[in-house]
């Protein structure tokens, strides 16, 4: 079963989270996670120029290491840069301090490439994988972002055509929209972006990062 969007009870239980932003006008906000690669993430930065699009990258700290030049072009296009950890961990079963350290591992190489520190950075839990303590603690210091639809481009069983068709019906204003600049993900991404972004253009909506 694929969850698009997560139950209301997990919502309650973790509002230190963003998971929608407000629905004022025809605003969405797209993300992009587990990149930054020279693979998939060129090819998101030319999808969103098309349309004049801005979104939020949530990258792993080990790929910005890799590929800093990719990253700073995110930067350059007018995105922003925000947490996933450094090696992409799953807040319910990695040890609290291994978890914590890689977080900070990951910032450092943001902190690298950023013309300068943020204030309050942008942090994603990967899979949307956090236990309540956790994310009351990581609240201090980070802004916790999950989000409104997930599109499951990274799903090599579902078909582009049923990936768009099913983000384009979920998505509303201030939708906080997931894609991955991912080589698992890479079929539909390329498939469904283009289209999705035109879709909504066409409706006279905006793209925004967070």
């Amino acid at each position: 079963m694929r969850l698009y969007r997560m139950p209301e009870l997990l919502r309650r239980l973790l509002p230190e989270c963003w998971w929608q932003m407000p629905a004022n006008g025809r605003t969405l906000y797209l993300t992009f996670d587990d990149g930054p690669i020279p693979e998939e993430t060129p090819f998101v930065l030319e999808q969103l120029a098309r349309f004049n699009a801005k979104a939020t990258f949530f990258c792993v700290g080990d790929n910005v290491e890799r590929h800093p030049g990719i990253a700073r072009a995110v930067l350059a296009a007018g995105h922003r840069l925000a947490n996933h950890t450094h090696h992409h961990l799953s807040g319910w079963t990695t040890p609290r301090t291994d978890y914590l350290t890689d977080i900070a591992r990951c910032q450092q190489a943001l902190e690298a490439v950023l013309p300068a520190p943020e204030a309050r950075p942008l942090l994603r839990p990967p899979y949307g994988r956090i236990t309540v303590p956790l994310a009351r603690l990581l609240n201090e210091q980070y802004q916790l972002i999950m989000w409104d639809v997930l599109t499951c481009d990274y799903d090599q069983t579902l078909a582009p055509e049923d990936c768009l068709r099913t983000a384009i019906s979920l998505t509303r204003p201030g939708s906080i929209v997931v894609f991955h600049d991912s080589l698992k993900a890479s079929r539909n991404l390329r498939y469904v972006l283009p289209r999705y972004l035109a879709h909504f253009a066409g409706q006279g909506y905006s793209f925004a990062a967070l």
